[in-house]
């Protein structure tokens, strides 16, 4: 029997199937009224393919898959009487190099836990109840819409201390990160990588099972309740996805059939010697089917609200990483790799037409142009892209005494030249808190008081700032050490007012910035914001207009004292008179703060200032962040 017809054929040979789960790998199907499994596999270059595992004693003789006849490369056959939970593999002999192996399937639905590698052959039945939030997506992943991001680890998140610190199942997840989530009052949460990888220390950037999602915390349907369940409460799911590379486990994509099958076959383009991996060969018709097959899966089968795509510069450069002589150019001595180009454009395309309603999101840390403008005009097509320049030298600022911060004031208004060339997410990611970085906590200079009103500023200013927001985990809280993937966040700090006013303070600006249009409408535009004061690098002052575009809808003005001195009786300009409520104040003394304030509001003076006819007389709190609204 075959589930493929000859156009199948056809557009996975042309580049062009983009729904080859339905065909490829393992189905438990009816074949002249006998039960069982159908397999396919792409091996072009094996000499013979046959299917081993527990119920034939793992024989690589007994089950021979047959090659079609059309030359596309693809082993196909029915074993009768196997089900549901029957782990497998495929033994591969090469037609070259004398090679064989035990491969895993490319196309598996469920992983053994690593450090097993089989395949388990698994249905996907799952009855969905969020139809709701599917009918509503639209709206909440609109670009003019408030996205707050929460990044998660699962394996890390929360663990049980009473059974040896063991992580969360996805079960165990989904009611306890939904209502923290909700309350915290962030829209989306966004996944590490959760399809299967053999090492558990690569986060999930080293997939093997890349239609998986990783046995370590359930089943597939398992996981598909917990996304299910994040939906039924108003929360979408982004899933970071990882094309860029795989890693060499032998069981995996690595020389697949006895040739560099998935990736280029030399090495200065199928190597990446950052991580040890190896890179796609995007030229390769059945290669961009595969890819673009299981970016469209995890938004079919799953539900996915975006995708997060990794390491978009290491595709995009032939040179990333490499040094003058370890690289080749293109065709026209350049350094872009223009079939990834194509690739992602067409993923793109792809993933928008299929799911209008979904975002995919770059992290691109060049200035590779027009990456989150549409194809049809030489853009890249994606939806956004993480402000790396942004977070870099925010980072660098904030991490830097405040006696010297008068000399790199450039560092905090420079992000404001490009911010609205492409569509920004403002990222303070994992990649921030680990590998020896330290904390969000820990980064903030002085004592422990100007670490805690730092943090807070730090936080205030991104969710002020143009752009869509991220923040991973622990940082809504203080986590004071760095993240470590082997245990949990550090949630007893929540018991001390301090931290507990650090996440009271997230709290309130999520809440602040979903109910204020000014801060999400214009995001992506010059319209929504306009400087009053970029000047005062002697006081490390800078102060900035937020504007949207429905009615009542700002202005805000936004004022950031990053000194750890007091600022009373400094005016800032204004658009117009009347009473400026405080509405935001991260010196607050409910987040831990000085109380450092201005008694609930200012009205305006008709002074000029800034080259505005009014101005309000402001005490500024000390390495704090004040915002006011007009009363109308």
């Amino acid at each position: 029997m075959t589930l493929f017809s000859d156009f199948d054929i056809h557009l996975f040979r042309e580049g062009n199937h983009f729904r080859l789960y339905e065909k490829m790998g393992s189905h438990i199907v009816s074949h002249n009224g006998v039960k069982g499994t159908y397999f396919a596999v792409w091996a072009p270059n094996a000499e013979s393919v046959s299917v081993i595992g527990e119920f034939n004693g793992w024989n690589r003789d007994s089950h021979p898959l047959a090659v079609r006849r059309d030359s596309s490369g693809i082993w196909e056959g029915f074993i009768p009487g196997i089900g549901n939970s029957t782990l497998y593999k495929y033994f591969i002999k090469s037609k070259f190099n004398n090679y064989s192996a035990e491969k895993g399937d490319p196309f598996a639905l469920l992983w053994e836990t690593p450090p097993r590698t089989a395949s388990v052959v698994w249905d996907l039945d799952y009855k969905w109840k969020d139809h709701s939030w599917l009918d509503s997506r639209p709206k909440a992943n609109s670009l003019g819409s408030p996205i707050s991001v929460y990044e998660v680890h699962l394996g890390s998140w929360r663990r049980v201390p009473e059974e040896g610190g063991r992580p969360l199942t996805y079960r165990e997840l989904a009611p306890a990160l939904a209502a923290y989530a909700r309350e915290m009052g962030f829209t989306h949460v966004e996944f590490l990588p959760v399809m299967e990888h053999p090492f558990y220390g690569s986060w999930g950037y080293q997939i093997t099972g890349y239609f998986a999602p990783t046995s370590r915390y359930g089943t597939p349907q398992d996981f598909m309740y917990l996304v299910d369940y994040l939906h039924q409460h108003g929360i979408g799911v982004i899933l970071d996805w990882v094309p860029s590379h795989f890693p060499s486990d032998e069981h995996g994509l690595i020389f697949f059939d006895g040739t560099h099958l998935y990736e280029h076959a030399d090495m200065r383009k199928g190597f990446q010697p950052d991580w040890n991996s190896f890179i796609f060969n995007y030229g390769r018709n059945e290669v961009r089917s595969f890819l673009i097959s299981n970016a469209v899966f995890w938004c079919h089968k799953y539900h996915a609200d975006g995708l997060r795509i990794d390491a978009v510069a290491s595709i995009l450069y032939l040179d990333y990483s490499r040094k003058p002589g370890e690289w080749i150019p293109n065709q026209f001595g350049g350094r872009e790799n223009i079939e990834a180009v194509s690739f992602l454009k067409l993923l793109n395309e792809t993933v928008y037409k299929e799911f209008p309603s979904i975002q995919v999101i770059a992290e691109e840390s060049t200035a590779w142009p027009m990456v989150t403008r549409p194809t049809y005009v030489g853009g890249l097509g994606f939806g956004m892209k993480w402000n790396m320049g942004w977070m870099h030298d925010t980072l660098e600022y904030i991490s830097k005494d405040p006696v010297f911060r008068k000399y790199h004031h450039g560092m905090l208004t420079f992000s404001l030249l490009y911010a609205f060339t492409e569509n920004f997410m403002l990222p303070l990611s994992h990649d921030e808190v680990a590998h020896g970085k330290g904390s969000l906590f820990s980064k903030m200079p002085g004592d422990f008081w100007q670490k805690c009103a730092g943090l807070r500023q730090l936080l205030g200013y991104m969710w002020m700032h143009p752009g869509k927001k991220l923040l991973f985990m622990g940082g809504e809280f203080g986590q004071q050490a760095e993240w470590n993937h082997e245990r949990s966040l550090d949630w007893h700090l929540d018991r001390e007012p301090v931290h507990r006013g650090i996440r009271r303070w997230v709290h309130d600006l999520n809440r602040f910035y979903r109910n204020e249009p000014a801060l999400y409408e214009a995001d992506f535009s010059c319209e929504g914001f306009e400087w009053v004061d970029l000047k005062d690098y002697e006081g490390s002052i800078i102060s900035f207009l937020r504007k949207g575009r429905s009615r009542g809808a700002g202005p805000l003005l936004v004022v950031c004292n990053f000194t750890p001195v007091p600022r009373h009786g400094y005016r800032v300009g204004v658009p117009s008179g009347g009473f400026w409520k405080e509405a935001l104040n991260s010196d607050a003394a409910d987040y831990g703060g000085s109380g450092n304030g201005n008694f609930g509001g200012v009205t305006a003076d008709a002074i000029p200032c800034h080259g505005r006819n009014y101005s309000l007389l402001l005490s500024l709190p000390p390495l704090g962040i004040v915002a006011f609204k007009q009363q109308e």
